[in-house]
């Protein structure tokens, strides 16, 4: 996981900006980039950065937008179901199944899989590039798995209807975790760290003592499981992260950090993962 700062100082015509980076797992070597332009050169830079940071904001309005009219639309279908009210059910599942031809997030999902299927990666690739601009998070697996020097750690979201309230603008999700020790070595998990990106890019920072209320130690070829969830305000988004860890077969083991790699929440296409 990582943190990204810019801080861009103007001395003249040159602008310096300076990236601090932050990463718990891998430490990245981080420049100064300075660079020189005529005020007329900088004024045009600036307004064209601005025409493109406005269409993507317009695109991932758009993208928000019609995650939750989808996820109305499910929510809307599971209760005529429980009230058996079958004839508007099936009136919401044609209108799903409309919305899933119209809606681009979805159309451009079908179209990379099938062409990956035909052996067309020509097309995949421009369809995949469609989907990093209007719904990159999209292209995340709702699951995961790494291993960090002999442990494993697997994980896989869902979507939880009946906890969920699109109409207020909260999504929630569950996720379970299976943690397995392939290493010859004991270890305790002692700490755990997530970064929490929303739909909008908005970032959280979660620490936190062990999982569950537990420290578990994980012997050499086992396993420990359990499962959490993350509430959102927007019906996308993404979780990483790490456990800190360390071996308990000797005293004054140095702690280590265990990735947890990128996965995604997500509402539209579950039903229709291209993995």
């Amino acid at each position: 996981m990582q943190s990204l700062s810019l801080k861009v100082f103007n001395t003249g015509g040159c602008a310096m900006e300076r990236r601090n980076c932050n990463n718990n797992i891998n430490k990245r070597k981080c420049n100064i980039i300075v660079a020189c332009s005529s005020p007329s050169s900088s004024s045009s830079s600036s307004s064209s950065s601005e025409k493109k940071n406005g269409e993507k904001n317009q695109t991932l309005s758009a993208y928000i937008s019609s995650s939750q009219t989808y996820a109305l639309l499910k929510q809307k279908m599971e209760v005529a179901a429980k009230s058996e009210d079958y004839k508007e059910a099936a009136r919401i599942r044609d209108s799903m199944r409309s919305f899933e031809e119209e809606e681009p997030v979805l159309r451009l999902r079908t179209l990379m899989k099938d062409a990956i299927k035909n052996e067309k990666f020509e097309d995949a690739a421009r369809y995949r590039d469609e989907l990093k601009l209007i719904a990159p998070y999209s292209l995340l697996k709702c699951s995961s798995d790494t291993t960090t020097l002999g442990v494993r750690v697997q994980v896989r979201s869902v979507y939880i209807e009946s906890r969920s309230r699109p109409s207020k603008g909260q999504y929630f999700y569950a996720y379970r975790i299976r943690i397995t020790n392939n290493s010859e070595r004991p270890v305790q998990l002692l700490r755990r760290h997530w970064v929490i990106t929303d739909g909008n890019g908005k970032v959280e920072n979660v620490w936190g003592i062990g999982v569950i209320g537990e420290q578990p130690v994980i012997l050499p070829n086992t396993g420990f499981e359990y499962s959490s969830a993350c509430p959102l305000s927007t019906p996308s988004g993404r979780m990483e992260g790490d456990f800190e860890m360390k071996h308990t077969d000797k005293l004054g083991s140095p702690s280590f950090n265990v990735a947890i790699a990128p996965f995604s929440l997500c509402i539209i296409g579950e039903e229709s993962d291209t993995t």
